[in-house]
């Protein structure tokens, strides 16, 4: 009897910390994965955009404050310019205000610096498929920080407000969907998502694909 061999796609990682401590021990931990390969790291911010144009990778992690380019500017050109390579940022902070940046630069990840560790495998297997990851102390952070604003002000929990579909729509947009992806497995018009995406966005004040994916972890639309 033979065994059929089934063959696992190799995630090719771009590795850019100017730490080298921290970026071998990185190297160390994915390379005790099977399905993972380093196969470029990165000292500096540009050398990362570089490195990244030279080599193609599947997914980058770029510490956020590195010498001559900061991990924000490099995934902003890693993204211009390999729009197929997914972007974890690793971050000492953990306010929005950072990870608004980290978003609105086309990252797909946000890790915490001290549970990289615990968090980058999985972080790399979800943004390789095209969804997004946070550690998950930023996730909880999020949502406390809205429950708190909510009662303060006494405002409305503006979720409440969406309609199912509009619900749906949101999670999927959120997870790193294109509205024409959306619009495929809804069995919907293109037209049709763009205007629920817009009465959504309307409903809840949000100006952008970063806001709306801090919005969805908020909400635990997305973890």
């Amino acid at each position: 009897m033979t065994e059929t061999k089934i063959s696992m796609r190799q995630i090719r990682i771009l590795l850019a910390d100017d730490h080298n401590v921290m970026r071998r021990g990185l190297r160390l931990l994915l390379e005790s994965q099977p399905q993972f390969t380093v196969i470029a790291e990165a000292s500096d911010g540009r050398q990362a955009v570089d490195k990244a144009e030279a080599s193609n990778p599947d997914v980058v992690v770029l510490d956020i404050a590195m010498p001559n380019l900061s991990g924000i500017e490099a995934a902003q050109r890693i993204r211009s310019q390999c729009p197929n390579a997914a972007v974890i940022v690793l971050s000492m902070h953990s306010d929005e205000g950072y990870v608004l940046r980290a978003l609105k630069a086309g990252a797909k990840g946000y890790l915490l610096k001290d549970s990289a560790e615990g968090d980058l495998i999985e972080a790399i297997q979800a943004v390789s498929q095209g969804k997004t990851f946070f550690s998950p102390e930023i996730s909880q952070m999020l949502v406390e920080d809205y429950v708190r604003e909510i009662r303060t002000r006494g405002i409305e929990d503006s979720y409440e407000l969406l309609t199912s579909r509009e619900r749906e729509i949101l999670q999927l947009i959120a997870e790193g969907k294109s509205n024409k992806e959306v619009a495929t497995l809804l069995n919907l018009s293109l037209y049709t998502v763009e205007t629920h995406r817009r009465n959504l966005q309307d409903k809840l004040n949000l100006h952008s694909l970063a806001e709306l994916i801090l919005y969805a972890v908020r909400k635990r639309v997305i973890s």
